[in-house]
């Protein structure tokens, strides 16, 4: 398939043809050590919707340089009709028309463009994808169910690579379920449970149940479904769980990585439907368009309880747009963390001094050898992100490093461990967290977490006053956890820079690990 062209007054430079059907023509990421990823651009043609995503930054982990949509409901009616909206078709040209501007002067090529389930079963689909690419120059790459399935669920491995269970995305009209592991996507599967289709369905509630109950045990019998992790991939399913966070009281409402117990799902569930609409719709922001949604949504969410009885359901803000990204990525690339990759970039586009956070992280490593991997991880980022938010005011730094983290776009991070860094890096620039407007997120994590978050802070805040070139030019660490003994030893530079303050910070971090602290004056190792 060639390759999206963009209406201009001048013509843009030609494109390279698409390769082996691949929609993207040549790979955006020919060398497999690529860190940097120019702008790229999506378009998503929902049932629904219909969203412009560009993607800059790190590309393992993107940051999102744009990010806009249009609730067009072009879907809307096709069950009964079997056509698109006529509304809906007007306010998506306008809309697709703005984002073909947005490209060429954002200067992205390609702008790719998906459609999804409403133009696919649509009789006059493929007539609305030849009036899009003449008056707009976008070429609308119409996906099939199974094809939808899949770059969901890559979606949801660019930010969870560990996920594994079933990846659920519920669109307009139709409902994609895929089975995920080890990183790759396997069994699939496509069905037309979305809200659109079930607002025409005769009889009522009883006879909705029934509907959604035969489909659903014909995706559970394909896929082999029983009691399974649940990955919830979808705006109406966003709106549930942000309802679910409401009824809990949840202190942080970052959707992705959310997760939730069946029970909780279904007490919200019933909570939803006691409640006036416009009322959670006032207290959770959502649009009139989409909470509309969300009582068919609910429907067919507590019969996936019931039937398929997953052990838990989480929550992906990732699907078909960062799947589509994810398609360009070689293995090496897809194997990296997403976490430490965006810390990486923050550090090299914000830090004072970038290449610091690795120096910090070996140096400070003798406290931390018995971690385990997860918590490794966690002290790698805060080392990376120690030091991106020095031109916050003084009085703020440590607030806004808590922020950063917590409230971050970031892949591979679950709650406690958003809360866990910035505790951390809140830690590095401030001894005590009494008193912060930030203690209802505390709550999330164990009292063994809040130690370890201090200690971590703590550490940093006393290595990174150890030279500006890196900690390890002036000495080193020794923790023994049996005699709980913290041990400096410094050579005559280390000596030099051991100053008032430092001493302070460096007695706090004993302090926080209750150990005894130790300073010897070793011999000199650094060259004059």
């Amino acid at each position: 398939m060639a390759k999206s062209k963009l209406v201009a007054a001048t013509p843009p430079p030609p494109l390279e043809p698409a390769q082996d059907g691949n929609p993207f023509g040549r790979s955006l990421f020919d060398d497999p050590s690529a860190r940097a990823l120019s702008r790229f651009g999506v378009v998503d043609v929902g049932s629904n919707s219909i969203r412009m995503v560009v993607f800059d930054g790190a590309a393992r982990s993107p940051a999102y340089f744009y990010n806009e949509k249009l609730m067009a409901g072009l879907g809307k009616g096709l069950a009964e009709t079997g056509m698109l909206n006529p509304k809906g078709k007007e306010r998506a040209l306008i809309a697709l028309k703005r984002f073909a501007i947005l490209a060429r002067g954002m200067g992205i090529s390609p702008l790719t463009c998906v459609a999804t389930a409403a133009v696919r079963d649509a009789s006059d689909g493929p007539a609305f994808a030849a009036q899009v690419e003449a008056e707009t120059g976008l070429k609308l790459w119409v996906v099939d169910g199974d094809e939808e399935a899949r770059l969901s669920a890559q979606g949801v491995l660019l930010g969870w690579p560990g996920a594994k269970g079933i990846m659920c995305d519920i669109g307009g009209n139709s409902m994609e379920l895929a089975r995920i592991a080890g990183g790759k996507v396997g069994k699939r599967a496509s069905s037309q449970l979305g809200p659109f289709r079930l607002q025409q369905i005769e009889g009522g509630v009883k006879q909705r149940r029934a509907v959604i109950e035969r489909v659903l045990r014909k995706l559970k019998a394909k896929l082999e479904i029983e009691g399974e992790r649940i990955y919830l991939v979808g705006g109406s399913w966003r709106v549930i769980a942000r309802l679910d966070m409401e009824r809990r009281n949840y202190p942080l409402t970052v959707l992705h990585e959310y997760r939730m117990t069946p029970q909780s799902a279904l007490d919200t569930l019933d909570w939803i439907a006691e409640n006036d609409p416009a009322d959670l719709r006032a207290r959770t922001g959502t649009g009139a368009e989409r909470m509309a949604l969300v009582p068919l949504a609910s429907e067919v969410l507590r019969e996936i309880i019931r039937i398929f009885k997953p052990s838990e359901i989480d929550v992906s803000s990732y699907g078909i747009r960062e799947g589509l990204l994810y398609e360009q990525m070689n293995e090496k690339l897809r194997s990296r963390d997403p976490l430490i990759e965006a810390a990486r970039a923050a550090e090299i586009t914000s830090a004072r001094l970038p290449g610091f956070g690795k120096k910090l992280y070996s140096f400070l490593l003798p406290i931390f050898r018995e971690a385990t991997e997860e918590d490794t991880r966690l002290i790698k980022a805060a080392c990376l992100l120690h030091d991106t938010t020095w031109r916050a005011h003084p009085d703020y730094r440590a607030e806004v490093c808590f922020d950063n983290a917590t409230r971050a776009n970031l892949g591979g991070l679950d709650h406690q461990g958003r809360v866990f860094l910035g505790l951390a890096l809140l830690h590095r620039y401030k001894n005590s967290r009494a008193g912060s407007r930030l203690e209802p997120l505390f709550a999330l994590l164990s009292r063994e977490q809040i130690q370890q978050a201090e200690v971590l802070g703590k550490a940093m805040r006393f290595g990174a006053m150890l030279s500006a070139t890196g900690p390890e030019s002036a000495g080193s660490l020794q923790w023994d956890a049996d005699a709980q003994t913290l041990t400096l030893t410094l050579n005559p530079m280390g000596k030099d820079l051991f100053g008032e303050v430092t001493q302070a910070r460096f007695k706090s971090l004993a302090n926080a690990l209750n150990a005894t602290p130790n300073v010897i004056e070793g011999e000199d190792d650094v060259d004059p």
